[in-house]
């Protein structure tokens, strides 16, 4: 008998563990931190990568195609996750990578991972890049690659907003507030779902400047996921430290220490932003004391 090709197939640890942090800086503010450690739901699919590609993947299989095309920045952690997907179920992978300007020039280590799990990667310039989603665009790459599933940049879309919601019901009756980093809105839009909308709120936090564009994009992914606006939900857009990608020194003692105290490097250019952010709500008075906080941990 074959076994359909699934990533429920390669043993992901769910639920993901759920760790209470002791912090004497949250407990003055009477806050208790847990963290959801979605990075240990696979070692080579993490995080909110694996619950956003898992129906996405299924829906590639179902519909009979053997290539996955995406999008990705040059340090995008959703293409090295596709193309480590690819190759662990033998399917094709295409990234189409923003910035022209990289092609020939070394890999960096993000790019050079998934280009060793067979993604092939399709550099375009940066006003192509912003016109990804028009038919096009499109067109031009099934001309250029010939029939391919597309997983949308970020992997965020109905089928990703609906294989995170099952984080959501995950952390039912666990926390008051989850806490989360945003980059495409993908995880807020299923997360906020899937929690109690009676007893729980989630709080997101764009790592983009300017991300308060994400409220529309989430409203559009839960639309088109549920039918509906779902679950309560906010965005804080304070803490992107510059922008995508961009790190200060502030930020880097933040991680560091955190590391120091906790035994958890966060990802710079996500986790910490959003540890940080709920770090300084706590110390701002925005949650009653008694309050448990999970911050959702995303790889």
């Amino acid at each position: 008998m074959t076994v359909p090709l699934s990533l429920d197939t390669l043993e992901p640890r769910l639920p993901s563990p759920v760790v209470a942090v002791v912090d004497e800086r949250l407990a003055r503010c009477g806050v208790e931190l847990l963290l959801k450690r979605d990075d240990l739901i696979h070692p080579r699919i993490t995080g909110n990568k694996w619950r956003k590609l898992r129906l996405n993947v299924q829906a590639a299989v179902d519909g009979g195609h053997g290539v996955l095309l995406t999008f990705g920045g040059a340090y995008s952690n959703h293409l090295r996750a596709t193309a480590a997907a690819g190759r662990l179920l033998g399917l094709r992978t295409i990234g189409v990578v923003r910035g022209a300007e990289l092609a020939g020039r070394p890999l960096n280590p993000s790019l050079a991972r998934a280009v060793e799990d067979g993604m092939r990667l399709h550099f375009v310039d940066r006003a192509t890049y912003r016109r990804k989603t028009e038919p096009e665009v499109i067109a031009e790459l099934e001309h250029r690659f010939g029939p391919f599933y597309l997983v949308p940049e970020g992997g965020s879309n109905a089928a990703a907003a609906t294989g995170c919601a099952d984080l959501g019901r995950e952390l039912r009756g666990v926390a008051d507030v989850v806490t989360v980093a945003c980059g495409t809105g993908g995880t807020l839009a299923g997360l906020a779902a899937g929690l109690d909308p009676g007893t729980q709120r989630a709080i997101g936090f764009p790592v983009l400047k300017g991300g308060g564009f994400l409220d529309g994009e989430i409203q559009r992914l839960q639309q088109a996921a549920f039918g509906a606006r779902r679950g309560d939900w906010r965005l804080d857009t304070r803490f992107h430290f510059g922008g995508y990608a961009r790190i200060t020194p502030e930020l880097r003692e933040f991680a560091s220490e955190f590391t120091e105290r906790h035994g958890l490097a966060p990802d710079l250019t996500y986790v910490a932003k959003m540890l940080y952010g709920t770090y300084a709500l706590a110390a701002e008075g925005v949650f009653a004391p008694g309050t448990r906080v999970a911050a959702v941990i995303t790889g």
